[in-house]
C-alpha cells in the first residue's frame, strides 16, 4: 500500500508547475540560466522522473528521505523537529472531540426529540458547515483580541515555559481542530445508540433490574461504539490533514504549518516526507480500528 501511495505522490509532485529553482527566480535577482541548471544537477532534478523515483525509493528504504532543498538539512530531522507540536495538538483535539461527542451523542439518543437533541443537531450542522479558518479567526478576535483571555497564536510566550502558559496556547487551536469531529462523531453515535437502545439485549438488561445508567453507559454504549470506532479511527488520521489549516491560522509550529511553508518553497523532499507520514497514519489507524472491533464485540474473532 505504501509503495503504491509513494508512486502516486511522487508523480503528482513532479507534475506540479515550478520547482526549487523558482525560489531563485522569485528573489528579484538576475540569475544566470547556467546557475539554475547547475542547481538542478546538484539536486538530481536533471534526471528522468523514473530514475529520480528509484533513487529516492532506495534511500527511503534505509530511512533516508533526502535533503530539504530550503533548509539543507535531512528531511527526517526537519519532520521530527515539528512532529511533537502536531502530536500534542492532535492528541488534545482528539480527547476533547471524543469526550464531547460521547456526551452529546448519548444524551441526544436517550432524550430523543428533546430540546437537548435539537440543540445537538443544530450544533452538529453548524460544526460540519463552518469553515475552519473562519471559526479560528472569530475565536482569536473574541477571546484573544477583545477579551484578552487567551493568546492569539504560537505555542508558548517568549521567555515563558510554564504549563499554564503552554495550556493557554493550546486551548483555541484545540477547540477549532476538534469542532468538526465533535459534530460528526456525535451524530454517528446518536444514530447507533438509538438502534442499540431498541435491541433485545437492552430490554433484557432492564428486565433483570439493572439501573438505567448501567444499561445505557455499559450495555448499549459498548455495542453502539462498534460502527463509530471505524469513523473515529479514520478521522484520527484526518486530524493530520485538518491540522494544516488550524496550525497556519494559529502559527502553531507543527507538521501542518511546515507543509504550507514547504509548498511555498517548492521543497519537494519535505512534501514527500509529510505526505507519506500522513498516508502511513491512515493505514495504521485502519488497523487499529479492526483490532478494536474484537475488543468491543467478543463475537468478532480474527483467524
Amino acid at each position: 500500500m505504501m509503495l503504491g501511495i509513494s508512486v502516486i505522490i511522487f508523480g503528482i509532485i513532479q507534475a506540479a508547475p515550478g520547482g526549487p529553482e523558482t525560489m531563485l527566480l522569485q528573489s528579484g535577482r538576475i540569475v544566470d540560466p547556467e546557475v539554475i541548471e547547475a542547481y538542478r544537477v546538484r539536486l538530481g532534478l536533471d534526471q528522468p522522473v523514473p530514475v529520480q523515483y528509484v533513487r529516492w525509493l532506495g534511500a527511503a528504504a534505509t530511512g533516508d528521505l533526502g535533503q530539504s532543498f530550503a533548509r539543507n538539512r535531512p528531511v527526517k530531522d526537519v519532520i521530527f523537529e515539528h512532529l511533537p507540536a502536531s502530536l500534542e495538538l492532535m492528541g488534545a483535539a482528539f480527547v476533547l472531540a471524543a469526550i464531547m461527542a460521547l456526551l452529546l451523542g448519548v444524551v441526544s439518543a436517550v432524550r430523543q426529540y428533546s430540546w437537548i437533541d435539537h440543540l445537538g443537531t443544530g450544533f452538529s450542522f453548524a460544526g460540519i458547515a463552518m469553515p475552519v479558518f473562519w471559526f479560528g479567526l472569530i475565536l482569536q478576535l473574541v477571546f484573544a483580541v477583545r477579551l484578552g483571555w487567551l493568546p492569539v497564536s504560537g505555542r508558548q510566550t517568549v521567555g515563558m515555559n510554564s504549563f499554564t502558559d503552554h495550556a493557554a496556547h493550546l486551548v483555541l487551536p484545540g477547540i477549532v481542530l476538534s469542532l468538526r469531529y465533535v459534530a460528526g462523531w456525535s451524530r454517528y453515535l446518536r444514530s447507533s445508540m438509538l438502534g442499540a437502545l431498541r435491541s433485545d439485549f437492552v430490554r433484557t438488561a432492564r428486565a433483570k433490574g439493572l439501573s438505567e445508567r448501567r444499561v445505557v453507559w455499559v450495555h448499549a454504549l459498548r455495542n453502539a461504539m462498534i460502527p463509530v470506532v471505524s469513523v473515529m479511527a479514520l478521522d484520527t488520521a484526518g486530524l493530520f490533514s485538518g491540522a494544516i489549516i488550524t496550525e497556519t491560522v494559529f502559527s502553531w509550529p507543527g507538521i501542518g504549518r511546515l507543509f504550507v511553508v514547504a509548498m511555498t518553497q517548492r521543497d519537494y523532499p519535505v512534501l514527500m516526507g509529510i505526505l507519506l507520514l500522513g498516508s502511513l497514519m491512515v493505514i495504521l489507524f485502519n488497523l487499529v480500528a479492526d483490532l478494536l472491533y474484537g475488543w468491543l464485540d467478543p463475537r468478532i474473532r480474527y483467524e
